[in-house]
Formats: C-alpha cells, sequence, structure tokens
C-alpha cells in the first residue's frame, strides 16, 4: 500500500483496502474561461500527483457548458501550461462530449418525477430559495406532469422559448438546509455558439448538475476540488445516487491556494487585461502560468512550492516570500552567472594599455560539481553599478571609494584614483589604477581587499532596458480591502543599463545570476534588447 502524506491518500488507501475502488482515476477540470494561474497549479500537482502515485490515470476535463466566456484560445492555454509544468493526461475530454449523455439523464429525472420544468424567472427562483434560517417556496410549476415536463423540456431544445423563459429544476426538498439542496437549476436556455458545437444546442446544463455525470462517464473514482465545492456535495451525490451510478465516484474537497500580494481570481484577471493595467495575460506581473513562465519562473521551482505547502482542509493564506524563496533556491542551484549592471558608472583604467582586450576565465555557476568557466572580455574601459561607489561611505563600506579598493568579479584589484563629476556634483567617470599581480586565479599582490564587485567591458556590453517586478498588490499596506484599492502603481522599475553579450545570446527563457542583483532573464518586447527580474537576490523568507 502506498505510503499516505495526506487526508486525501489516507482516504484512497482506505477505499483501495476495503474493495470500494480498484483503481484510482482523477481529473483535472478547468472552465476554458480564462488562463490558469498558480492557484490551480497546486490543483494540477494534486490531480497528476495522485496518478503518479497510485500508477492510475488522470484527465484533462474541459468543463465547457457556458459558452458565453469560453474560447478555443483558454483550451489551447491551458493545454501549454499543463505541458509546461511537466505533466501528461491520460484522455483529453469535454463535457460537450456528453452533451447529449447529460440530455438523456435529464430526461430519466423527469419520468422519475425527480426534475420539473420551471417558468419562474432566475430572480423570482432566488427570491423564493429562502434563507439559512427560513426554508424557500416551492415552485408553482412543481408539480406539473410527467408528460407536461417531458414536452416542455423536449421543446426547450428545439428553441420553442426565448432566453430565462423557462428552465428545468432538480425536485428535491425546498426545505434543506443546504440551499444548494432546494429544487436547484439543472438546465437553462441559453442562446449562444459553442466553441465546440456551434448552435447545434441552445440549452447547456449548470456545473453542479453535469459535473457528476462526467465524472461518471470518464470512469474517475475520485472528483478532487477545492474547498468552496464542499456544500456541493450532497448535490453531486444525489444526481449520482438518483441516475443509478455505480460506482459513484467520490468527490474530497481540500484547501484552496492562496499567496499574498497575488490576484487570484480569474474574474479580476480578466478585469487587469481588459483595463490595460498589464500587458496581457502574460503579462510577468500577473500570477497566471504563463505569466510566471514569460517571467522566468521554473516549473520545477513552482512544483515543489506546491509540494512543501501541502494539502490541508483549511484554507490559508501562503506568504508570496515563500513561493520567492522556492525560486531562488532552485535557481542558485541551477542559473548560470553573469554580469550586467543596472546603473552604468564609468570606469577607466588609467595604467591598463591603450587597444588591448584580454580574455579572463568567468566561472559558469559555483555551485556545480564539475567547474565550467566561459571567456569575458576586460579592456581600459569598463561599467560598474552607481550603486558600488560612495563618495561619502558609511562605516564598514567595503565597495568601490575614493582611494579605495575593490575586486573586480573574476578580473583584478583596481584602485580609485580620481573621481569626474559633472556641473552639479553628481559623479560621471572613475579613474582607476588596477594591480597587474592580483589577477583572480593568479593573484601574487598579497593584497586583500573584502569587497568584490560585478563589471562590464565597453567593448561588448550591451544596452539594454533592464525591469525590476514589485508585486501587484499591497497587502501588507491594504489587508482585506477591494483589490482596486490595493493595486501596486509601481510594480515596475525600469533602468537603462548594460549587460555582457552572453545574457542577449542565450535562449530566451534562460536564468542568470546578476550578482547582488537578482536572477534575470531575456525578455522579447517587440524585438527591442530587454531583461526582466524573475526574483532578488534577497531571501525575506522566515524559515
Amino acid at each position: 500500500m502506498v505510503e499516505a502524506t495526506n487526508f486525501i491518500e489516507q482516504i484512497i488507501n482506505s477505499e483501495l483496502e476495503s474493495g470500494v475502488c480498484n483503481e484510482v482515476h482523477t481529473r483535472f477540470p478547468p472552465e476554458p474561461n480564462g488562463y490558469l494561474h498558480i492557484g490551480h497549479a497546486k490543483s494540477l500537482c494534486i490531480n497528476f500527483g495522485v496518478k503518479e502515485k497510485y500508477n492510475g490515470k488522470c484527465n484533462l476535463f474541459f468543463d465547457d457548458t457556458n459558452p458565453s466566456k469560453e474560447k478555443t484560445e483558454f483550451v489551447d492555454a491551458i493545454k501549454e501550461d499543463i505541458k509546461w509544468l511537466g505533466f501528461k493526461w491520460d484522455e483529453e475530454r469535454y463535457a460537450s462530449d456528453f452533451f447529449e449523455n447529460i440530455f438523456e439523464f435529464a430526461v430519466k429525472l423527469i419520468k422519475d418525477g425527480k426534475a420539473f420544468v420551471c417558468d419562474m424567472s432566475p430572480e423570482e427562483i432566488s427570491k423564493n430559495r429562502g434563507s439559512l434560517t427560513e426554508p424557500g417556496k416551492e415552485s408553482p410549476y412543481r408539480n406539473r406532469s410527467v408528460e407536461e415536463n417531458l414536452d416542455l423540456f423536449y421543446k426547450m431544445r428545439e428553441g420553442a422559448f426565448e432566453d430565462g423563459a423557462k428552465c428545468l429544476r432538480a425536485k428535491i426538498d425546498m426545505a434543506s438546509p443546504n440551499i444548494n439542496m432546494r429544487d436547484p437549476v439543472i438546465y437553462r436556455i441559453l442562446r449562444q455558439t459553442h466553441h465546440r458545437t456551434g448552435d447545434k444546442w441552445c440549452i447547456y446544463p449548470m456545473y453542479d448538475y453535469a459535473h457528476p455525470i462526467c465524472d461518471y462517464l470518464q470512469g474517475v473514482t475520485h472528483s478532487l476540488c477545492t474547498l468552496e465545492f464542499e456544500d456541493h456535495r450532497p448535490l453531486y451525490d444525489w444526481v449520482g445516487i438518483e441516475l443509478g451510478f455505480s460506482p459513484k465516484p467520490r468527490q474530497i474537497e481540500f484547501a484552496r491556494l492562496n499567496v499574498t500580494n497575488l490576484v487570484m481570481s480569474k474574474r479580476y484577471l480578466k478585469k487587469l487585461v481588459e483595463t490595460g493595467e498589464v500587458d496581457g495575460w502574460d503579462d510577468p506581473r500577473m500570477p497566471t502560468l504563463t505569466g510566471l513562465r514569460r517571467r522566468g519562473i521554473p516549473a520545477e521551482a513552482l512544483k515543489d512550492f506546491c509540494s512543501r505547502i501541502g494539502v490541508c482542509k483549511a484554507n490559508s493564506e501562503v506568504q508570496i516570500s515563500y513561493l520567492e524563496a522556492c525560486v531562488r533556491e532552485y535557481l542558485n542551484a541551477n542559473a548560470d552567472r553573469a554580469m550586467g549592471v543596472l546603473k552604468p558608472l564609468k570606469v577607466t583604467i588609467s595604467n591598463y594599455p591603450e587597444g588591448k582586450i584580454e580574455q579572463l576565465d568567468f566561472e559558469i555557476n559555483p555551485n556545480e560539481e564539475v567547474k565550467r568557466t566561459r571567456k569575458i572580455n576586460f579592456a581600459k574601459t569598463i561599467y560598474i553599478d552607481e550603486d558600488d561607489f560612495s563618495l561619502n561611505p558609511p562605516p564598514k563600506y567595503f565597495r568601490l571609494k575614493k582611494d579605495g579598493m575593490v575586486r573586480l568579479k573574476s578580473a583584478y584589484i583596481i584602485k580609485c584614483d580620481d573621481v569626474v563629476t559633472d556641473e552639479n556634483g553628481k559623479v560621471i567617470e572613475l579613474i582607476c589604477s588596477y594591480i597587474p599581480e592580483s589577477k583572480s586565479g593568479a593573484d601574487v599582490s598579497g593584497l586583500k581587499v573584502k569587497g568584490v564587485i560585478q563589471w562590464v567591458c565597453e567593448n561588448d556590453a550591451v544596452d539594454v532596458e533592464i525591469r525590476k517586478y514589485g508585486h501587484l498588490l499591497l497587502d501588507e499596506q491594504y489587508p482585506g480591502q477591494d483589490f482596486a484599492e490595493r493595486m501596486n502603481k509601481d510594480s515596475v522599475t525600469v533602468f537603462k543599463g548594460k549587460v555582457e553579450p552572453e545574457i542577449m545570446q542565450g535562449d530566451e527563457d534562460k536564468a542568470y545570476q546578476l550578482m547582488r542583483t537578482g536572477y534575470f532573464k531575456r525578455l522579447n518586447v517587440g524585438g527591442k534588447p530587454v531583461i526582466s527580474e524573475i526574483v532578488s537576490l534577497k531571501d525575506n523568507f522566515n524559515k
């Protein structure tokens, strides 16, 4: 028996041992009405993780019962995201595959006296549903004969009535303490072109009714979904029992993933895109999987994050710093090192030979067991970052200062001899000298300096736009307020920097660590040279 690590696996083990089920078959059931976000990553990891752990099956199931919001664009994007995470589904199915079956099952419910056609409007149905303390009122159409209900239901399918004029409701219990069981609507009239079936249908099943039927017809044994569906489980079970499903799939709920500083609602994400507050669904600030992928978040790090937060029954909120720590840990081990400066400051090395270009060895990744190096150019003029020099340094300042020394990464120790300023007193150039005997890997100078800084060579440095990202939401400053009141208007900072050519020549998805700055990748923005931050080096997660 598989060792259980969470309550879902404990339930599955118990059912396998008792013979309730002989195999494990799950499904990942997105509605194709938007792009997947980080919350869906947890559901993906759970559903496909169960498949892998029990050597079972997992279908990709599209809940396409609401054609007014669904598009093939979203179907394609969802499949691409799942492939990026490295998951493989066994079958690709759609609710629309089963529309005829779902209709016939509704006919069966009518014949069994378990469903009726109702002429009440959606507003009237809602008004008469009751409250948590008061029972609902039965529809005046509840006791129509089976023959009349069948006739009306077939006419609904044929398009004889206007949208909203009639609906099909399950006949359960208007006094049930669970409001979802008070004669819920299971079919509505909706004239919308479906992305797969076109205009074949003008009536569509409601999700709560179609859900258990589609699970059963696919052979799903365990319907794993988020906690908001817990109150819907009695209706899920009612449909399966009344239609005689054997074996009947079991619904198990788990807590959804909530992360601070992130918009975790498809509706709000869509609003951000439509209002132009972000550049699209794949904006690197977006928590969509396509946005995370474009930002450079490794799929392995995201899956590691989902694994670490675990599977629980109670909703909670995870600090975004935990996600960033997982990304940082992965990139620290796997990302190549490179150099770049966000705010370039020119450095002229006065005693370096004019016209000489020297090739130095640069270590690609210090964490690798087998050391690898590549060549970088060094010449008389280089650039360092403005933040690595100070005219008035504080105590214990180990970077470059007037008359001070610092080591250039993989190169030489230099000393600042003079400072050039503009008419406003801003430092625009440093005149330095280098110590020829201090070459990295062959240092015989005997000098000891504590500071090591990055730099780029003027001869081949690439001028780029460098983007650093903040969070979309300001959770700490505005806890509990509406998204619109918590939007971070300064979530992007743009620098005009310089980077070594290695970064711009590599694969667009390749991540690099820039010394003491962060992890970056090349970003395709209309053909112009841009690199964007994946995550900073600063780790503010309290382990």
